[in-house]
């Protein structure tokens, strides 16, 4: 779209009321069949651990079954929503994932209010992939926590490269062996880390968009200009990790990671700052994302190949 084009169609996006907004859901998606009786039972278990997503919500959101399944066997749930059939080139393709931590409650929550405005102007100009519960074990577990159920950290489980020698020197020498940072035996050694390179493979995006919180910041990693802001959160670019997705994919695959770190992981921002994120996130990506071309290599692991990476026993000795 011509820059000028995106400018008003954010304005009139922006100035639509937001009171109004979420009253009615604007800019509602294409109406979904009836959910199935599955989707039923598993959001039933998610909407106790989501602020402000109700049990109809998470039924309506669209969310199917991948056939691949966390370490306890939750289905890990996605949606694909095509974009608008009047577009003229092949549209951007992003893929928004939340949850990846399981104690990071908001950042899955935020994803599925997303999900009901993917039909707006702007937004149906682009080909999404949603991951909304990429760590469910995390989150549905007695007490939410950060790892999975093998007590890893899936945000330091990707192949980067020297990963057997630098992710875990990461770990015990200045993460002082934080449990909460167990960045697992081998690299992909999550059935639920295979399952997101997996993803990567199959639909190969030109921009990722990870939510985690409870920093209240943009980080940013690999090609383009990073974005300033979205709604109130200014960009502050944190640096790598060993493992992270933002250093797998924004600095080794050259696929544009922005991480959201929403101020907190238990409270919902207001809807109006909600709103205001996803519009500063979708003119961003309008003006900055570039289509890229589809010979990107990725490890793929088939998800019957089960590497279990077990947890330390430092697990069971700090707190």
């Amino acid at each position: 779209m011509h820059p000028v084009g995106i400018l008003a169609v954010a304005a009139a996006i922006a100035a639509a009321p937001l009171a109004a907004q979420a009253q009615a859901k604007v800019a509602t998606p294409v109406q979904e069949a009836a959910a199935p009786v599955s989707l039923a039972v598993w959001c039933k278990q998610l909407v106790v651990r989501l602020p402000e997503v109700s049990h109809t919500e998470c039924e309506n959101s669209g969310m199917s079954a991948t056939g691949a399944r966390s370490q306890r066997g939750f289905p890990l749930l996605a949606r694909h929503i095509a974009a608008s059939p009047d577009a003229k080139r092949r549209p951007v393709r992003v893929l928004l994932m939340g949850g990846i931590h399981g104690d990071e409650l908001t950042s899955s929550a935020i994803v599925f209010n997303w999900l009901q405005w993917l039909g707006g102007p702007l937004a149906s100009q682009f080909e999404w992939r949603v991951l909304p519960v990429v760590n469910p074990d995390g989150l549905l577990a007695r007490n939410a926590m950060r790892v999975n159920a093998n007590g890893v950290d899936l945000n330091r489980n990707f192949p980067t490269p020297d990963w057997e020698r630098d992710a875990p020197r990461y770990w015990q020498v200045r993460t002082r062996r934080d449990p909460r940072r167990f960045p697992g035996a081998a690299p992909l050694s999550e059935p639920e880390s295979r399952w997101v390179n997996e993803e990567m493979q199959r639909f190969r995006p030109d921009v990722i968009i990870s939510v985690h919180a409870p920093f209240g910041v943009l980080d940013f990693d690999g090609p383009s200009k990073p974005p300033r802001k979205f709604g109130r959160l200014l960009l502050n670019q944190v640096g790598v990790y060993p493992g992270s997705l933002g250093n797998y994919g924004g600095v080794h695959k050259n696929v544009p990671v922005i991480t959201i770190e929403l101020p907190n992981a238990l409270r919902m921002p207001t809807r109006a700052e909600q709103w205001r994120i996803w519009v500063d996130m979708l003119v961003w990506m309008s003006r900055n994302v570039e289509r890229r071309n589809d010979q990107m290599a990725y490890v793929v692991f088939p998800h019957g190949q089960d590497v279990v990476a077990p947890a330390p026993a430092v697990l069971s000795e700090q707190p």
